[in-house]
């Protein structure tokens, strides 16, 4: 969560990393509208928790306007401070969150995520860092998804993986193999050696 202009900084500078985008950012929607909306979620999660009063107010009004038909044009509900630093969105289109679900530093997410809840509005989903969320997944209720876990392209996820580094697919999603990408695979190591 962004709790400090240095928070917002860092947070801007990973999600610009995370999309490989230039320094320079874009001033309107049309000219890059994923890095357009991240910027705008970031600049709103800032004003939200960090400036009070009456010009901050207004600012915020004017924000949620722009966030509003950003959300219209491209297709994601993403609400504040669901997502740590390093958000990577891959394509325009429908992604939906609920605004209890947690989800950590570096995520990478494609079109048709959903992430929502359970039976109750208490059981939402838990994510990691260094999750990577295929075209058309889902995840609901109070699962868990550990660091670096790979969820596959439609696959609807209703349990936990505790266990990092690993790629889930299906429906019901079952871990299929070890993502070679984890850090703690020998396939990773061998691979950089």
């Amino acid at each position: 969560m962004i709790r400090s202009r240095a928070d917002f900084l860092a947070y801007l500078e990973a999600d610009r990393l995370a999309l490989g985008r230039a320094s320079v950012p874009p001033l309107f929607l049309i000219q890059d509208p994923i890095w357009f909306f991240q910027r705008l979620l970031r600049r709103l999660e800032f004003y939200t928790n960090c400036r009070s009063g009456i010009f901050w107010w207004l600012m915020r009004m004017w924000l949620k306007f722009q966030m509003k038909r950003a959300r219209l044009l491209l297709g994601f509900n993403i609400p504040l401070n669901t997502i740590g630093p390093g958000l990577a969105l891959m394509h325009e289109g429908d992604i939906l969150i609920h605004q209890n679900a947690r989800i950590g530093s570096n995520a990478r997410m494609n079109i048709g995520v959903v992430i929502g809840i359970g039976l109750t509005e208490e059981a939402v989903p838990v994510i990691g860092d260094h999750v990577v969320i295929e075209p058309g997944a889902k995840i609901f209720g109070g699962v868990t998804l550990a660091d670096w876990t790979h969820v596959g392209a439609n696959a609807v996820v209703n349990r936990s993986v505790t266990e990092p580094g690993l790629i889930i697919a299906g429906v019901p999603a079952k871990v299929v193999k070890a993502n070679p990408f984890y850090p703690g695979t020998a396939q990773s190591h061998a691979s950089t050696g």
